[in-house]
């Protein structure tokens, strides 16, 4: 199951990464009209450069306000204009003390207002510049794919309209599983992705097995009694199935209680699969006629 959940994540991967754009199409395209139409915001790190004065190349990162400050011409507002608008504007100034019709060329080094967030059980946690458009799957795969512990759910975390937070829920399962192309929604600039984490528990699972020991499973997966002795390999032939015990601590004594459970009435349905929880012992006694 892990196998097959693993080869269905680099599957959709690869198809959100290189399906909507030939190769080398987008780096062509899509890069080049997003650094065109960007809109320089706070905390962006410029690099300027003036053919006619050298004492103007220098990165200069943009202020919370939107401002830079370079020399000979002091402050200059530069928060929410696009790249070319801002050499305009540097060129406009400079031109009316120092020099005709200077060469001035604006580089974004770092796209620092235009970042998504990524925090939980990814494999690189951290935030991550938004070049061009980016959806869900993209930016797991910038972050190296999913840890084991990944849980259930996604969550992005969004500014909507008038300041006000909103949360987007999205399935995991959903979306690599049943590939439903329809989560794999666009980011926007200051989304914060959350990718749930689920606790990895053991239950123990001993006696008249083919394969007793310790399974580790989802705590959010909800391992039922006839699951972990699936999961343990069967039963033998020698398995007195109808008196399994499962052996638990009670959580608020402390004490060992003992469930008993008969896995030919599970079976035929007239018993319900008991839900195993972390720290439980499954023992399967042996028939001796």
């Amino acid at each position: 199951m892990r196998k097959t959940f693993y080869l269905a994540i680099s599957w959709l991967m690869m198809a959100a990464l290189f399906g909507a754009w030939p190769a080398g199409l987008l780096a062509q395209t899509g890069q080049e009209a997003f650094i065109r139409e960007y809109r320089i915001g706070s905390k962006d790190l410029l690099e300027i450069k003036v053919v006619e004065l050298p004492e103007l190349n220098l990165a200069v990162r943009v202020s919370e306000d939107g401002s830079i400050t370079l020399p000979l011409i002091g402050r200059v507002e530069l928060g929410g204009m696009t790249k070319d608008a801002a050499e305009r504007k540097i060129a406009a100034l400079l031109a009316e003390k120092y020099v005709n019709n200077p060469q001035v060329s604006v580089f974004i080094k770092e796209y620092q207002s235009n970042r998504v967030g990524l925090i939980g059980a990814v494999k690189t946690p951290g935030m991550y510049e938004m070049i061009g458009s980016m959806n869900l799957l993209e930016l797991i795969s910038k972050a190296g794919g999913f840890t084991d512990n990944t849980g259930n759910d996604l969550y992005v975390a969004r500014e909507g309209k008038d300041g006000i937070q909103v949360k987007l829920t999205i399935n995991l399962d959903d979306l690599i599983i049943n590939g439903n192309q329809n989560l794999n929604i666009p980011l926007q600039p200051r989304d914060i992705v959350t990718v749930s984490v689920d606790k990895i528990i053991q239950v123990y699972v001993w006696g008249e097995v083919k394969n007793p020991g310790a399974l580790s499973v989802k705590l959010s997966k909800k391992i039922t009694l006839m699951q972990a002795i699936a999961q343990a390999g069967g039963t033998t032939a020698t398995a007195k199935k109808s008196a399994v015990v499962i052996k638990r601590k009670d959580e608020k004594t402390g004490k060992e209680i003992q469930i008993k459970a008969n896995l030919n009435d599970i079976i035929k349905g007239k018993a319900p699969d008991p839900p195993l929880k972390e720290g439980d012992v499954v023992y399967v006694p042996e028939s001796f006629w």
